[in-house]
């Protein structure tokens, strides 16, 4: 049988394989991309968004999370919760509905459509005549009413959505039970709003947007009561005792309308104008909450006069004499109030404002005093400030993750402490195994550390880089101030801001010790930052040490950005991780690669220009190394001026394209005859063609000029103790691959504990290394005399890993975009090689060692390199042998932004950015893996009688 097997297939190993990887995309991070619509169930206490992209998510309380995508991938406009059940209808902007319903199976609740349907009107009709505006959920959990452009009211029918055309309620029937000399026909055009009697399921209240409202009777078919307002209606509202209703308007006015059934036309019991009496903006939805106190709240969605407040986003909240205007960051897409859902309590009792934002959730506890913010345990806004890199911790230990939650806990003391009143659902998933972090670097400076050891990913604590340095923006202004007459009453909620200070603040790497707590940062102008924790506030001096990179080298001028001025003097920094020194890169670049190593107290950088080392215990710079061409001049203009180089590099590479064109028809022409030359050049037209049509997916490793701009662009640094000199003694190492294909490696002589603070750390250049092919060095690791990857720093002396093999001889494997090359050590002689771009056509944007567990038993797991290609690929190769395991598609190749976010963790996870806001999280392993599993159970119905502010626009969830 053995001739009939693949070469190289192995039973054995395909079988453990399947033990060992398995990929799946499990849950998406952070808050939805572009939302439009906002959903809540009182009764199963579960929240719904929408997305213009036609996705919906379901929340609960955390751990409780359900997702879901039409197939039409359009913006979803609306969602309501059925009453009493577990489904809910979504309407689209291309005016279909969905049913959507939460079915159990296999322990586990998941999310399903269950039917879909557009609303047509007659033949020949317009269609506005079946345009849906409005969408009421009946109690009796049998019917939908649909309000049209048109002004007639369909009514559905539930769970089919069919429409019942008997009980269809037209312009004409409405306006035959109307006085004639009160409103005409274009009264009853537009349907804005649609209520139901919280007391009395026969009767519903229809608002038309030119301002009648009519209180329908179901039973008998005909108009109760109708109410005349002077201005365009934009919502409706019931009182819950059903006496009144509260209908908001186009200039910013609401209005009391009492209900009774002695009279058929109603006066208004009250308008009032809340920011008058100059022109106000639209109230587009109201709410009315009685209180045991006897003063109502009344909450409201804008109404702030158009002059002066015409860009705000505004929820205005009144009780009594309190009256605060809070005021977003993003455009409110909609609201609702979490209230007693009791029928038999008396009062409403609000106790929570959540509000949808474009770019974040806001939820403001109505009980406290001050009305504080509570923080949500989910739907974290990411790109508060855009996202400019990201790190992943495995394993943290427990002290470390107690003192960096303490910090954290100190920065929120603002936040309310109200349990979260979303709380919908259980979730049955097991505990995180582990705790993990994922820390990411924001433009404005500022690094947030994030809990990722779960699905839900919750903000730990906020470290700001800002306080190191002077900038046009003084730290200690507060933008939630009020004076004590200003009017309107102004707050500002939510954290959403997107614009910095100084572009140069922003981070670009990030290196975290998880055994020391030692953290390094660096950014964008060149800066890097050592820091400690401290788990108490701290007033001290910031040490400063500058690193020449271009070592006085003559005919260099630096083009770009200048370095951030330092703040003179003690500065005073909050609990966290405080930094002690700075050292500053000359020229001020991009920080382009980090390392550190908390057991020798080193950290290597390198920008486009060169690295450095610098000893962070004794604060003094090691050394620096230069790694520029001299044609590197690309790497002197800084990145504003990168747009006119680029054009001139194009416009090169057609001049030679055309000169290499012209010049070999010309050699052909030289030595034979008209026919011959035309052959050549058609021969010659087609084999470019075929190259170009292959070059993608078939293209040999070319060797590259050393003439190619941004050469001594410093990709990756590495750390190791290994045989540099000879194969008896081993040293520290620093290693630095470039974008030219260059590797150097430095022996470092780090003095002993006893005279670490006496002796200064020396290095010396041991080996250079120039790949054939000059592709850039993504990656570069040192294996053991086990084939095993070297333990982290302070790994062994925390007994979390085996001490390293220091007797059988180390080997070097330099990863470059191009293929992976083994080197024995300490000769550098090439042993093994992976050609990965001659094979496959794609190139290595992202490699790291990830720890594989079988999922059949816990004694057997592997080391590989989980390698992303810039194709979106992600390839499984094994070590030391370089065998390609497996290959699965993760990323769209067109989606550059989300290549270049992606992190993986040392157990076969990963985070890439699909949106500003979201982080989708996949897994490679068996054994690793963070879904949702959560389950809705149906509550027990206690009547039929609800009080309802149907939301302008709810959403749905995708099963996980």
């Amino acid at each position: 049988m053995r001739r009939f097997l693949r070469p190289g297939h192995d039973p054995v190993r395909e079988r453990l394989k399947r033990d060992l990887f398995q990929f799946n995309k499990t849950v998406e991070h952070g808050f939805p991309h572009q939302p439009s619509a906002l959903g809540y169930s009182p009764f199963l206490r579960l929240m719904a968004i929408g997305t213009r992209s036609g996705a919906i998510k379901l929340y609960g309380a955390p751990g409780v999370e359900f997702m879901g995508l039409h197939e039409e991938n359009n913006t979803v406009m609306q969602i309501h919760f059925i009453p009493d059940q577990c489904q809910l209808v979504t309407l689209l902007d291309d005016n279909s509905l969905h049913l959507w319903s939460l079915k159990q199976q296999g322990g586990a609740s998941e999310l399903r459509e269950e039917h879909r349907f557009t609303l047509k009107g007659p033949p020949g009709s317009p269609p506005s005549a079946t345009q849906v505006t409005a969408v009421l959920p009946h109690s009796s959990r049998e019917v939908l009413y649909l309000g049209t452009e048109s002004g007639s009211v369909f009514v559905v029918e539930l769970p089919l959505l069919r429409v019942l055309e008997d009980r269809t309620i037209s312009p004409e029937a409405v306006l035959q039970r109307i006085p004639e000399d009160n409103c005409n026909r274009r009264s009853c055009e537009l349907v804005e709003a649609l209520q139901e009697h919280p007391k009395n399921p026969d009767q519903i209240l229809i608002g038309y947007s030119r301002g009648l409202i009519v209180l329908w009777d179901l039973q008998d078919n005909k108009a109760a009561q109708h109410f005349l307002g002077s201005q365009q209606l934009e919502n409706l509202y019931w009182q819950r005792d059903g006496s009144k209703f509260i209908s908001c308007h186009y200039d910013g006015s609401y209005t009391q309308w009492p209900v009774s059934s002695d009279t058929r036309q109603s006066e208004p019991l009250e308008n009032t104008v809340p920011y008058g009496p100059f022109p106000c903006k639209a109230i587009s939805k109201i709410y009315w909450q009685t209180t045991k106190n006897g003063l109502p709240y009344i909450i409201f969605q804008g109404g702030m006069p158009r002059a002066s407040y015409g860009d705000r986003h505004s929820i205005s909240v009144i009780h009594g004499s309190q009256q605060t205007a809070f005021d977003f960051t993003s455009r409110v897409i909609d609201f609702f109030i979490i209230f007693s859902s009791d029928p038999a309590a008396e009062f409403d009792d609000p106790s929570a404002l959540v509000a949808l934002a474009e770019e974040e959730l806001v939820v403001i506890d109505l009980k406290s005093a001050g009305w504080p913010a509570v923080q949500p345990p989910y739907l974290a806004s990411l790109h508060c400030s855009a996202i400019t890199c990201s790190h992943h911790v495995s394993n943290i230990p427990l002290k470390l993750w107690e003192r960096i939650i303490s910090a954290g806990s100190k920065q929120n003391i603002h936040y309310s402490s109200m349990p979260w009143p979303i709380d919908g659902g259980t979730n049955i998933a097991p505990d995180p195994p582990q705790r993990d972090l994922l820390l990411t670097g924001h433009e404005d400076g500022t690094v947030r550390f994030w809990d990722a050891s779960g699905v839900c990913l919750h903000l730990l604590y906020k470290l700001s880089t800002v306080r190191v340095f002077l900038t046009d923006a003084d730290p200690n202004d507060n933008m939630n101030t009020l004076g004590e007459d200003e009017w309107p009453p102004l707050r500002k909620v939510g954290t959403f801001d997107p614009y910095s200070d100084d572009p140069r603040l922003g981070i670009q790497k990030i290196y975290l010790c998880k055994y020391s707590g030692y953290l390094a940062v660096a950014g964008t102008a060149g800066q890097v930052l050592v820091m400690e924790l401290n788990d108490e506030d701290a007033e001290h001096v910031v040490d400063h040490a500058e690193a020449d990179l271009l070592q006085d080298q003559e005919g260099y001028r630096w083009k770009g950005h200048e370095k951030l001025k330092t703040r003179d003097g003690p500065v005073r920094f909050e609990a966290g991780f405080q930094p002690f020194v700075l050292v500053q890169c000359q020229p001020p670049a991009v920080v382009t690669s980090l390392a550190l190593h908390s057991e020798w107290r080193l950290v290597a950088f390198g920008t486009s220009h060169g690295f450095g080392l610098f000893d962070h215990q004794q604060k003094r710079l090691v050394f620096v190394k230069c790694t520029l061409h001299p044609s590197d001049q690309l790497a002197l203009e800084g990145p504003l001026s990168r747009v006119k180089s680029l054009k001139k590099s194009l416009r090169q590479s057609f001049r030679r394209i055309r000169r290499s064109r012209v010049s070999s028809r010309k050699r052909r022409g030289a030595g034979g005859n008209a026919s011959e030359v035309q052959e050549a050049n058609a021969k010659f037209d087609q084999d470019a063609l075929q190259e170009m049509e292959l070059a993608p997916v078939q293209r040999k490793i070319e060797a590259r000029s050393a003439e190619d701009s941004f050469t001594g662009f410093v990709r990756t640094l590495y750390f190791a103790d290994t045989f540099l000199r000879d194969s008896s003694r081993h040293c520290p190492s620093l290693w630095a691959g470039t974008n030219g294909g260059t590797v150097y490696a430095f022996c470092l002589r780090v003095p002993p504990a006893e005279r670490r603070m006496d002796e200064p750390v020396r290095a010396e250049q041991a080996k250079e290394i120039q790949l054939m092919h000059r592709a850039p060095v993504v990656g570069i690791l040192v294996l053991d005399g086990r084939s095993t990857p070297l333990p982290e720093p302070l790994e062994v002396a925390h007994d979390l890993s085996k001490s390293p093999d220091m007797q059988g001889s180390h080997q070097l494997l330099v990863v470059s975009e191009e293929q992976f090359k083994v080197f024995t050590l300490p000769k550098v002689s090439s042993k093994l090689k992976l050609k990965l771009t001659a094979l496959e056509g794609c190139r290595v944007r992202k490699v790291t060692v990830a720890n594989f567990g079988s999922c059949k038993t816990d004694d057997y797991s592997e080391n590989d390199l989980a390698v992303l290609t810039n194709l979106g690929d992600i390839q499984i190769i094994s070590l030391p042998f370089l065998k390609l395991q497996i290959r699965y598609p993760c990323i769209r190749k067109e989606d550059v932004s989300g290549i270049a976010s992606c992190v993986f963790t040392k157990y076969g996870q990963g985070f890439y950015l699909i949106s500003p806001s979201e982080f989708e999280r996949f897994s490679l392993s068996t054994k690793w893996l963070v879904e949702p599993r959560c389950i809705v159970d149906m509550p027990e119905v206690t009547s039929n009688n609800h009080v309802h502010n149907k939301s302008g626009s709810e959403n749905a969830a995708r099963k996980s």
